[in-house]
C-alpha cells in the first residue's frame, strides 16, 4: 500500500518549504495545512491545522464550497504514517490562499500558476516534457 502511495505522491518545496501532494484524480493535491503553515509562517504542525478548521468553519459559513471541495487524501505524516489530510487541486488552492492574509499569498500564486502552466505543456506537447527532462522515450 505505501509503495504504491509514493508511486503517486512527490514532495515539493518552494522557498525552503516541502509541501506533501498526491496525484489523484488526474492531477495533483496539496495538503491544506501545509500550504497554511507556510502562510502563516507556522512551524508547529498543530497550529497550522487549528488554523485550517476555523478558517474553513467561516468559509462554510460563508457558504464557500472551496471546503467542500477538499478530499481527505492519506498523505505519509512526520511520524511515517499514513494519515488523512485535506488536500485541494490547484483552483481550491487558489482560493484558499485568497482567504489567508499573508505577504507570501501572491509568490505562492505565482508559483502555483506556474505549476499548473508547465502541466498544460506537458499534456498538450509530451515530446517537449521528455526532451526537457532528459528522458529517453520511444513513441510508436
Amino acid at each position: 500500500m505505501i509503495d504504491e502511495l509514493m508511486m503517486h505522491t512527490s514532495l515539493v518545496v518552494f522557498q525552503g518549504k516541502p509541501f506533501r501532494r498526491l496525484w489523484h484524480n488526474n492531477e495533483w493535491y496539496y495538503s491544506v495545512i501545509d500550504i497554511i503553515a507556510f502562510l502563516t509562517e507556522q512551524d508547529d504542525f498543530q497550529t497550522a491545522r487549528k488554523y485550517w478548521n476555523k478558517l474553513s468553519q467561516r468559509l462554510r459559513e460563508e457558504g464557500s464550497e472551496v471546503v467542500t471541495n477538499c478530499h481527505q487524501l492519506k498523505l505519509l505524516a512526520p511520524d511515517g504514517k499514513l494519515r488523512e489530510t485535506d488536500c485541494a487541486n490547484i483552483k481550491s488552492l487558489f482560493r484558499i490562499i485568497q482567504s489567508v492574509p499573508s505577504k507570501k499569498a501572491e509568490p505562492l500564486k505565482l508559483w502555483l500558476a506556474q505549476v499548473g502552466y508547465d502541466r498544460v505543456q506537458e499534456i498538450e506537447n509530451p515530446e517537449l516534457f521528455v526532451a526537457c527532462s532528459g528522458l529517453e522515450t520511444s513513441f510508436i
